[in-house]
């Protein structure tokens, strides 16, 4: 097979290593603009699980790099003038120059062709070839002609950054967080060999601008970094190779192949530069495309094997990436931690490690986070999510929460939760979702004063869930589908505009001013019933489409009057049943909201919104926001997966200063520890049937 690689970096490299050793025969050339020993890196770390597949790949190749590896197992937090050290992390790097030496010498030993200064695009591709790989980085040519066909996407991701090399040698890789009259600015900083460390300083744009950076030269830039990192420099100079100010461009294409030329490394794909994952991938890519050579003498069949092993490896690696890149740009915000949660805030930001994970590696600094967590001094304190938690006057045992309707609440408190909540009660029985959803009348009341009075029996408290459906009522039960329409038996609806939620759905009447006033009186009264029936915790419904959440969106709010328009007018009529509801609720019980902080859906909420409306629900005496999303629309684009409200819930937190409750298929006690831990939220809605243990 004749093979032309464009791009003669790790991933392209590699490539021909393992090509000409499953098969001498094949005729493989590697195509490079730049000179042999030209780089504009630092240094290039690996993990163990990389380390593995090297060596199972190519042992010479593997043998070569490790011998002149820089190994270290600790992570350095420099925070708030503390440093923080956690073990057990297994790092390891080389400096870039020496990786593509090794990697260029072994090329050479097994035949591949090393072709240096020759400039490739998409107009040039080398003739003839059986398969074309493009390997030539963040910015290919090759990427660009077929740009339309591939889907490529290239954009910006995270805050501005530079790379440095210092001649400081770390023992560990160290963090560090400085705040600045600009804003914080901070380090992604580790050794890579025995006398040179990597230095990379981050921050976002509107700090870099404030700082003057932006109007800076590379001299400047070196000159203003070193005298703010004096300190952790310790009378050591930064290194320039090229270290200009950049943005990180995140890279996806839908397809990474285009006849018989395919995409390797940062050309199909990148992640942001806080998971360290660039060069392995690309090695790794390389890997799978030349197993899949050897599997399959068909070139399109190998390139199609090649996509399916390494595209959903790669997308979970870039969520991975994605959820780093994004807690960066904002570490800002949870600058309010103490240094201990803030290091274990950021050790599992990626979500690649948990509490149980960092336990293993480091049982240390977990038993400090455990006991800072848990208040009273303990050694051996509970993990975080059974850890007790005062919030709004009310004492909870732990940060653990079931839901259910309220029959079912005695037997989740059996479970072992600290809150147990029901679903929905209607304020009025126009505002039930369906026929088997309970109002909040006088009725009602002694039956659920029993089932709170054995609530509490069992060491648990009760949180009832009262709301108005609006447009999303009169519905079938949820076991006959999502928002079928009542055929009989149903009742008018009313919502902020007319505005039906699905194709199938009845038109709603909007509200008047009237209707307004007497439903501010309903929540009020309910308020007041699900106080007498000892409730310790109500929580006003404004998610998922119903009635209040209709005012908050400019997708269901077209009003003219004085509730429609921008967002504090939107925010006007659920504001005034907050404020009629206080009053009605004990000062001694929680009061909280559930809220969807964005719509996903186009033109409607989006994260930033739903953090302001947090802000204004914070300022009207709600003092926690349960954390939702979507549903606001029929045609919504959601974003499902494991722990999809996480970050969501993060942000709201930090940014909005307002505990939190948050669920999104959380089905383990590792996934609550860790974010109850990481102060990502304060309670967390487990969704399982088994019993916590």
């Amino acid at each position: 097979m004749r093979v032309a690689i464009v791009g003669g970096g790790p991933g392209g490299l590699y490539l021909g290593i393992l090509l000409a050793k499953a098969d001498p025969t094949h005729e493989i050339r590697v195509l490079e603009r730049n000179a042999p020993d030209a780089t504009f890196g630092w240094g290039v770390v690996f993990s163990e699980e990389t380390l593995g597949a090297l060596r199972d790949a190519d042992q010479p190749t593997y043998v070569e790099i490790t011998d002149t590896f820089a190994r270290w197992d600790a992570v350095d937090v420099r925070y708030q003038g503390q440093v923080l050290r956690s073990g057990g992390h297994s790092f390891s790097a080389i400096a870039r120059k020496q990786l593509l030496r090794i990697l260029q010498r072994r090329c050479q030993d097994l035949g591949v062709k090393l072709e240096f200064g020759v400039e490739v695009d998409a107009s040039s591709l080398p003739r003839p070839a059986d398969l074309v790989v493009a390997a030539d980085g963040v910015n290919s040519s090759v990427r660009r002609r077929w740009a339309r066909e591939l889907g490529s996407v290239v954009e910006p991701q995270g805050g501005k950054y530079v790379w440095f090399g210092t001649d400081l040698v770390l023992d560990a890789f160290t963090f560090i967080f400085r705040d600045t009259e600009h804003g914080l600015v901070q380090v992604h900083a580790y050794p890579f060999d025995e006398a040179t460390s990597t230095f990379i300083v981050e921050c976002p744009e509107a700090t870099w601008r404030r700082a003057g950076l932006d109007r800076m030269d590379e001299q400047e830039s070196i000159a203003f970094c070193e005298r703010l990192f004096a300190d952790d420099l310790a009378g050591h100079r930064l290194r320039s190779n090229r270290s200009i100010w950049l943005d990180f461009l995140r890279v996806t294409n839908r397809s990474w192949h285009h006849g018989n030329v395919v995409l390797l490394g940062d050309a199909a794909h990148t992640a942001h530069f806080s998971i360290g994952s660039g060069t392995k991938l690309a090695m790794e890519d390389a890997i799978a495309l030349a197993n899949a050579c050897v599997r399959h003498a068909d070139v399109e069949a190998a390139i199609v094997d090649y996509e399916l092993e390494r595209q959903p490896i790669v997308e979970r690696a870039q969520q991975a990436a994605d959820d780093s890149a994004a807690y960066f740009e904002r570490v800002g915000h949870h600058a309010r931690l103490e240094p201990i949660q803030f290091a274990f805030n950021l050790l599992t930001r990626s979500g690649r490690i948990s509490h149980a994970n960092l336990e293993l590696r480091d049982p240390g600094l977990v038993r400090s986070l455990d006991s800072w967590l848990d208040g009273n001094g303990r050694a051996l304190a509970p993990p975080p999510a059974f850890a007790p938690l005062s919030v709004g006057g009310l004492m909870l045992p732990n940060r653990i929460v079931r839901a259910g309707p309220p029959a079912a609440l005695v037997s989740l408190a059996r479970s072992g939760a600290g809150l147990v909540m029901t679903g929905l009660v209607a304020v009025t029985p126009e505002g039930r979702t369906s026929l088997d959803c309970p109002v909040a009348d006088d009725t009602a009341v002694a039956g659920w004063a029993g089932v709170v009075e054995q609530v509490h029996a069992e060491g648990a408290r009760a949180m009832l869930l009262l709301g108005h459906a609006g447009r999303r009522g009169a519905t079938a039960p949820a076991d006959r589908g999502v928002d079928v329409p009542l055929r009989s038996g149903g009742w008018p609806l009313v919502s902020a505009s007319a505005l039906p939620y699905g194709p199938a759905s009845p038109r709603p009447r909007a509200l008047t001013t009237d209707d307004m006033a007497r439903l501010r009186e309903a929540f009020a009264a309910g308020a007041e019933r699900a106080a007498q029936a000892g409730f310790d915790a109500l929580e006003l419904d404004m998610a998922h489409g119903g009635l209040l959440a209709s005012f908050l969106s400019p997708l269901t709010n077209r009003r003219e009057d004085d509730y429609g328009g921008p967002l504090v007018d939107r925010l006007r009529f659920p504001l005034e049943v907050l404020a009629a509801v206080r009053p009605a609720w004990p000062d001694d019980r929680l009061l909280a909201v559930r809220l969807s902080v964005t719509d996903w859906a186009r033109h409607g909420l989006d994260v930033d919104d739903g953090i302001e409306i947090a802000r204004a629900l914070r300022a009207g005496d709600a003092e926690l926001v349960h954390v939702e999303a979507g549903q606001t629309v029929a045609e919504a684009q959601p974003e499902y997966r494991r722990g999809f409200l996480t970050a969501l819930s993060d942000r709201v937190r930090s940014e909005a200063g307002v505990p939190t409750l948050v669920g999104g298929y959380l089905t383990t006690a590792d996934e609550l520890h860790t974010i109850v831990g990481a102060g990502r939220a304060d309670l967390c809605l487990l969704d399982l049937d088994e019993e916590v243990t």
